[in-house]
């Protein structure tokens, strides 16, 4: 059963990693034997992340990049692979939730937020994927939301991309499985990150979320650990084109 779910030979790339869902998962992947490289722009904190997944007697490396200049992602690609080799294991947990209304969305708000959510998984996936091709083995998971599902206030734009999300993930899979590159998504439920802030710096909005869960409570870092590392590991192998919703049965209600 170790070897179901071993990532000890494994490089895995998280963009986001320096905070909220990206460092849980980047965290459960360190603690399950892979290498990580952390991605983002705000590279204190991905120094950070590193330090502490190093503490715990884990490796990882930062890489401070700017996703949304298109044109840099290729070389992104490169850098990534330079601190222990090609990527096995793509993590796309970079994104952005702006939280207008729909009178304040603008068509820049409304690019830059269907681009970090939708696009740049996609194109940088496609960096990095031909490597995974080639070895005949690879893990592309991206980040859904309840949004891919419903609609919340003061978030239609990032409700668009997160729906796109779920049609990525299943057009990835179709793409790249076939060379045994699979593609997964995890929707996560109401978990205290940066894009959350707004809901549990208020204690009613924060019991409002709990109590539409069945389990009665909202998401810890330490519930993304196992969906991670399954979906990572070998034991996930004829698994492709799904969306796990990781959300304590919020969608099931």
């Amino acid at each position: 059963m170790h070897r179901l779910f071993d990532l000890g030979a494994r490089v895995a790339v998280v963009t986001g990693g320096g905070t909220g869902v990206g460092r849980a998962m980047a965290e459960a992947l360190a603690g399950a034997g892979a290498s990580v490289v952390l991605v983002g722009r705000r590279l204190r904190l991905l120094e950070e992340t590193a330090r502490a997944i190093e503490a715990d007697g884990g490796r990882a490396a930062a890489v401070s990049a700017d996703l949304h200049d298109r044109a840099e992602l290729p070389a992104v690609a490169a850098r990534v692979a330079e601190p222990f080799g090609a990527p096995d294991i793509l993590i796309n947990a970079a994104g952005v939730n702006l939280r207008e209304s729909v009178d304040k969305v603008t068509g820049e708000t409304w690019d830059l937020t269907l681009d970090l959510n939708l696009a740049v998984p996609f194109f940088f996936a496609r960096e990095l994927v031909s490597a995974m091709c080639a070895k005949g083995w690879g893990r592309v998971i991206n980040i859904a939301s309840l949004q891919s599902l419903r609609a919340f206030s003061d978030s239609l734009p990032y409700g668009a991309a997160k729906g796109g999300v779920l049609q990525l993930t299943r057009a990835m899979a179709q793409a790249w499985s076939p060379a045994g590159v699979t593609c997964n998504a995890i929707a996560p439920g109401f978990f205290p990150t940066a894009l959350t802030a707004p809901v549990f710096d208020d204690p009613e909005r924060a019991a409002w979320a709990a109590a539409q869960t069945a389990i009665g409570r909202n998401g810890r870092p330490e519930d993304l650990h196992g969906v991670t590392i399954f979906l990572a590991a070998p034991a996930s192998d004829y698994i492709t084109g799904q969306v796990i919703f990781v959300d304590g049965g919020f969608s099931a209600r």
